[in-house]
């Protein structure tokens, strides 16, 4: 299915989230949790700068629908995500039962973007979420906040 208007409003509000997380001095990944009445119910950004790296957007959204929908719900919802999902993240989507994600950009053009820039490799591969995930319904990246989410990976502090 291709990103809609409708999609894009959410989609920009993860970015915005990506950007208030760089603003507070961590990584840019924000993320949004929509129900299929299109209402906000979650909504989260990078808490990494900690040193938990396990502290993602999309493993708080993952907790908390775990926690507060039923099955059904999970499933009809929208994952909205600056980035598409680390392989951690995509299983807890999985293990969840979440319903369809929504990114921005993708782990590839991370990847890509993070060399470019003399960023390290991560510890942990980049890998599609459908490698996590066979049976996600999965639509992006967004070819223009794509570049709003790589002028964000831009302005982080070089390691």
């Amino acid at each position: 299915m291709p990103i809609t208007d409708a999609d894009r409003v959410h989609l920009t509000r993860a970015v915005d989230l990506a950007e208030q997380a760089l603003e507070a001095g961590d990584e840019p990944f924000g993320s949004v949790l929509v129900s299929a009445t299109g209402d906000t119910l979650f909504e989260d950004h990078n808490h990494v700068a900690g040193g938990d790296h396990t502290q993602h957007p999309e493993l708080s959204i993952a907790r908390w629908a775990a926690a507060h929908l039923t099955p059904s719900e999970r499933a009809e919802a929208t994952v909205y995500t600056s980035g598409e999902h680390c392989p951690m993240c995509a299983a807890a989507h999985g293990w969840v039962g979440l319903g369809r994600i929504v990114y921005a950009s993708s782990s590839e053009q991370l990847g890509e973007w993070l060399t470019d820039l003399g960023f390290p490799p991560a510890p942990v591969a980049t890998l599609p979420i459908t490698t996590i995930v066979p049976q996600a319904h999965v639509d992006g990246p967004d070819p223009d906040l794509a570049q709003r989410v790589k002028k964000l990976h831009e302005r982080r502090p070089r390691p």
